[in-house]
């Protein structure tokens, strides 16, 4: 499943093993087999949410190539400031996993990608339990500017919502992971703590709603939690 992925070095494996047991997997096999890939696997629920989903506006980018780049250099972005550094997408069109993250840290920022640090690390090892490497993962955050205290208003909201909807149209993932309260309120009109456990869909993409990472190395304790979300993102449709 996941090409280069299936050649692990002994270090990558340890990880891999790691975070499995700080999830609570204590097993190494089950009973029946996970299709991972396949549609065999039963969903326990699909929510198809329209609200908060404004048609594009024109004056958005048409291709992906075109709408990074755009990320890097409009003013207008929410949260936008003055010679603001920003936190900008990494990785793959088509990407088996796009991860959609909260706000960004002033790490995030400083190293000029959504996730950045510890959290970085940690997310790497989330996708490696559900068998990807990072080269094969879309990641970006709901927006590029770190505003410290800043609790994004229902307009900052409805800006952001409409900018992810066309990224996630133009990256066409085959998998949506929102990662904080924050994506989950803008997409899915709802927080966190409501929109875990289910399976959405945002511009037909099959979504899941999970802890950012960062909030995970504060409560490691969820780990559990998160890992049965990453299963259910891994489940197919019948």
């Amino acid at each position: 499943m996941g090409g280069e992925h299936d050649r692990l070095t002994a270090a990558e494996a340890a990880s891999v093993i790691g975070w499995w047991i700080e999830a609570g997997v204590d097993v190494a096999i089950q009973e029946q087999p996970r299709a991972w890939l396949g549609a065999t696997a039963a969903v326990t629920s699909v929510e198809t949410h329209t609200l908060g989903a404004p048609e594009p506006t024109p004056e958005l980018p048409a291709s992906l190539e075109a709408f990074r780049h755009w990320l890097g250099e409009t003013p207008s972005l929410p949260l936008a400031k003055a010679n603001a550094r920003r936190a900008l997408p990494i990785g793959i069109e088509a990407a088996e996993v796009m991860l959609l993250a909260d706000m960004p840290t002033p790490e995030d920022v400083a190293e000029g990608q959504p996730i950045a640090g510890p959290a970085w690390e940690l997310t790497q090892r989330m996708l490696a339990a559900i068998g990807f490497d990072s080269n094969q993962a879309y990641v970006s955050g709901l927006t590029c500017f770190h505003s410290p205290g800043t609790r994004l208003s229902g307009n900052d909201l409805e800006a952001c919502a409409t900018l992810a909807r066309r990224h996630v149209a133009l990256a066409k993932p085959k998998r949506l992971l929102l990662l904080g309260d924050a994506p989950c309120r803008a997409l899915l009109g709802k927080p966190l703590t409501v929109a875990r456990g289910h399976v959405h869909k945002v511009e037909g993409v099959r979504a899941v709603a999970t802890f950012h990472p960062r909030f995970l190395l504060d409560r490691p304790s969820n780990k559990a939690l998160a890992w049965r979300d990453l299963l259910l993102l891994m489940e197919e449709e019948v």
